[in-house]
């Protein structure tokens, strides 16, 4: 994903203030690309140059600076120029991209301003089902919600009050706080050092609520990484055995519940088939997903993600929810959430699940439950849209159902 991306070693030598412009880049062009690929497109008469190596992405990444970020002209034009001399064929290049974007600067918005960005930006497979599952108006709704900069929200260990204005942010009416825009480098805010919070979707700190009171039980965290989920359950009171099949992502989670001075028990294993040979008070399952409810955190889901991706991890977490449902003792239950607002990802998976194991029965959820609006309920299940939340930047898109072992 791009956040990966800009945390590799490569990076680290560039100042912040230019990884973060770069990082604002390359998230507008995913974002807009439709868009930038149809007004350069009317500036090039025979197409997009074809196995041109950096030749079309410096031409996004100038078109991006010109119509989305409002860099100036000169600016723009001189980088996209002096990047092309560095390519095959450089002079010929560097008059293209002088030419090309000089238009872009002059007659982009006016062009821009004429057509659908939404169907422009959202791949037709996306944007076809979304309709058919929520309607067009409410498609379009998550489409624009989905096509800008998200907020970044924090958890708190404890003390929501004490902590909501240090670090320059809002407290939600789900006790997460939503940092203001600007506020620098996370681990520069007040707070942080000292482990008084971590870094977690409002959307996504509801999932671990949904399992209950937890303090004293035992509770299997799968597909436990990056470890918001852990952090929360932990400070929550609970055992948490936190299983992630990638050694690496669990050593971020352990390193970060080091910093918020909290414990876990950490395994790594196939989800799949994880048999520890126990059972647990409450398993929560955060499935692997196509994240399509993340796309204004992750926009390069928007162009590496196809339509057979969908029932492809619809299988994935269908065997991770039979093998889960295994580890959940009598009584307990099990929390089943993903991302993504694709019904087989969703709804879907916990209706057939029910169907073939009649041991279970849904728990239903209650707004109250979990501190969640009341329109994000729906059957006792949660459903969050991108544009919930929008007077106040949004919510990524989750899908959460709380499922009950038979006594």
């Amino acid at each position: 994903m791009l956040a990966e991306t800009a945390a590799r070693p490569e990076t680290a030598a560039i100042e912040p203030r230019d990884r973060a412009f770069a990082r604002m880049l390359a998230a507008t062009v995913l974002r807009r690309q439709g868009e930038l690929e149809h007004v350069l497109g009317a500036f090039l008469e025979r197409g997009p140059p074809k196995a041109s190596g950096r030749v079309w992405p410096i031409l996004l990444a100038g078109a991006a600076q010109l119509i989305c970020l409002g860099t100036p002209p000169h600016a723009a034009v001189g980088l996209a120029v002096e990047a092309m001399r560095k390519e095959r064929g450089g002079a010929r290049l560097a008059g293209l991209a002088n030419a090309v974007l000089r238009r872009v600067a002059a007659e982009g918005p006016a062009l821009l301003a004429r057509q659908d960005g939404v169907r422009l930006n959202i791949p037709p497979w996306l944007w076809q089902r979304w309709c058919a599952t929520y309607g067009e108006a409410d498609a379009r709704r998550i489409a624009e919600a989905s096509l800008v900069e998200p907020p970044l929200d924090i958890a708190l260990k404890a003390g929501a009050e004490a902590w909501a204005g240090r670090p320059g942010g809002r407290l939600l009416a789900t006790g997460a706080i939503r940092l203001a825009p600007g506020h620098g480098r996370i681990e520069d805010l007040p707070g942080y050092a000292e482990g008084a919070w971590w870094v977690q979707g409002a959307a996504a700190a509801l999932v671990a609520r949904a399992a209950g009171e937890v303090k004293a039980r035992h509770v299997a965290d799968l597909c436990a990484a990056p470890g918001g989920k852990t952090a929360g359950l932990a400070a929550a009171g609970a055992h948490v055995t936190a299983v992630d099949d990638s050694r690496d992502r669990l050593d971020r989670l352990r390193a970060n519940l080091v910093r918020l001075n909290l414990a876990a028990e950490t395994v790594v294993a196939d989800v799949r088939t994880w048999a520890p040979g126990r059972t647990f008070d409450a398993v929560i399952l955060d499935a692997p997903c196509t994240a399509t409810g993340t796309i204004a955190r992750h926009p390069d889901i928007l162009r590496l993600k196809k339509v057979a991706d969908v029932g492809r991890m619809a299988q994935v977490q269908r065997a991770m929810l039979d093998n889960a449902a295994r580890l959940v003792q009598p009584g307990g239950v099990l929390v089943y959430s993903t991302c993504s607002l694709e019904p087989e990802e969703g709804p879907i998976q916990v209706e057939t699940f029910l169907a073939r194991e009649p041991a279970f029965h849904r728990l239903p959820i209650a707004a109250p439950d979990i501190d969640a609006e009341p329109e994000w309920i729906a059957g006792g299940d949660v459903r969050t849209l991108p544009f919930h939340l929008g007077e106040v930047g949004g919510i990524d898109g989750f899908y959460i159902a709380r499922l009950q072992r038979h006594a």
